[in-house]
């Protein structure tokens, strides 16, 4: 399951963890803020004593996006023009 909401200067997606059938223990939710320049991914640490933090720049983005659907191997965006 996931929520979206729009503020006035980020997107904000929150990706909750349903376990299957109570199979695996539930994962903290997820965090997603989209801004115009960087996306930060928030989660509780396990220990629910922090808030880890990772920010993405677009580039940084771009790259994990494409970089999903290559095989293993170094790679670099060459930019047009």
């Amino acid at each position: 399951m996931f929520t979206i909401e729009h503020d006035f200067d980020a997107t904000v997606i929150t990706l909750i963890d349903e376990a299957e059938a109570q199979t695996r223990p539930l994962n903290e939710d997820v965090v997603i803020l989209g801004f115009d320049d960087r996306v930060i991914l928030e989660q509780m640490s396990d220990d629910g004593e922090e808030v880890v933090r990772i920010t993405l720049s677009m580039h940084q983005l771009t790259e994990l996006r494409l970089a999903l659907n290559l095989p293993e191997g170094n790679y670099r965006i060459e930019k047009e023009g």
